[in-house]
This record gives structure tokens, sequence and C-alpha cells, in this order.
């Protein structure tokens, strides 16, 4: 007699992360030192080199949970990184000059202060522009026009919207909680991403805004570093 076995399919292994969580762990971890280094001023070095570091592996490691980067428009990219400088500072200048909420923090983070060795100052500021150019341009753009955007045109399944797809609901929505996580520079940061935002509408490229966002991190640590203006970091 014959017997007749059905194979036996392989285990299929299920992902380690899903593809929100692959979105929104990095933002979280991020957050998370950010809170830490504010709430303890004595740990603010430690926590932002582990921030820029944590996250950068995370999101390396998650890349393949992230959609695809197109970097067409590129050179608008940074036409609006450059123009975001200037409205950044300007604004927010104006703003503190007229209103008190606006004002930093009396106990901003000086590296002058608490890093009085030139070799140990210049390595927290090489450190801190990788973490502002490199890292959080990623970070953020993947996870507030990438994700967030998306999801908030398809809540069920975030990738079938596409990106940058034209939605004033996400733009306003996106543009605001990027706003609210600001605090004291929340105006500012909602008319700058209302600029980032139009520029994804624009070009439906990520490339593009991650671009503008590095560009304009960049010129304000060159602009910190020479007014020495550290309530900007």
């Amino acid at each position: 007699m014959q017997i007749d076995y059905e194979p036996i399919a392989p285990a299929v292994r299920r992902p380690r992360f899903g593809d929100d969580t692959a979105y929104f762990l990095p933002m979280a971890v991020f957050l998370g030192f950010v809170w830490i280094g504010g709430h303890w001023k004595s740990l603010y070095p430690t926590a932002y080199v582990a921030r820029a570091l944590v996250v950068a592996v995370l999101l390396w490691s998650l890349r393949r949970h992230y959609t695809r980067i197109r970097w067409n428009h590129w050179w608008l990219g940074v036409i609006v990184g450059i123009a975001g400088i200037f409205q950044w500072v300007a604004m927010q200048l104006w703003l503190q000059h007229h209103f008190n909420y606006f004002k930093p923090s009396p106990d901003f983070f000086n590296p002058e202060t608490t890093f009085p060795h030139p070799a140990a100052f210049w390595s927290f500021v090489a450190v801190r522009m990788a973490g502002a150019v490199l890292v959080v341009p990623f970070m953020e753009e993947l996870f507030w026009r990438d994700y967030l955007w998306r999801y908030i045109i398809a809540p069920n399944n975030f990738k079938l919207a596409e990106v940058g797809e034209r939605d004033w609901k996400a733009l306003l929505i996106v543009s605001g909680a990027f706003a609210f996580v600001h605090g004291n520079w929340s105006l500012t940061a909602i008319v700058w991403a209302l600029m980032v935002g139009l520029l994804l509408v624009r070009t439906r490229s990520l490339g593009a805004c991650i671009i503008a966002h590095g560009v304009t991190n960049l010129l304000l640590a060159v602009y910190v570093l020479i007014k020495h203006d550290w309530s900007f970091w």
C-alpha cells in the first residue's frame, strides 16, 4: 500500500519589526534621549551623542522597511534649505524680541562653558553637526513626510498612499505635529514645515525634502558657531 505524504511547508519567519514600527521606533528613541537631556542637563552631551549613534544604527538596521528614496529635484531641496535658514533665524529672532513665550530657556546648553578644552569642544560640535545634518533629516523626513503623511491619507495601510500625494489635511496635520514637538519654536517650525511639505507635493521627492532639511540644519550650525548663539542649538 502506497502512502502519500503532503510536503510540509517551511515555517515562515515573521519579521521582527513591522513597517509601522520601523518608522516609529527611531523617532521614539530620539525623543526619549531629548527628554533625558532636557531633564538632566549634566547628561545632555551624553544623551546627544547616544541619540545620534543609536538612531543612526536603527535607521540603517531597519532600512529594508522604508520606501525607496527618490532624489529627483534635489536642487529644489537645496534652494528650499537655503530659504529655510533665513526664515528660521529671522522669524525666531523677531518672535523672541516681541513675545516672551518664544524666548529660549535661560539654561540652554552651551558647549563653550561645558567643554573649555578645544579638543573636547570641537569633538562635540562635530558629533552635533553630524547628527543634525546626516541623521536627523533622514529620521524626521522618513517619519513626518513619508510615514505620517501617508498614514493620514490611508490609515489602514499607509503604503496605499503615494509619497507626496496631494492632500491638504496631511500637509496641515504633519506641519502642526512637527511644530508641536518644537516647543517655543512652534510658529517658526510650522512655517518651515509648510515650506518643505509644499516641496514634497511639488516634487514627490522625499530626497529633496531630506536635502532641504540637511541644508537648513547645516547653515543653522554655521550661524550658531559664528554668532555663538547657542540657544538656536
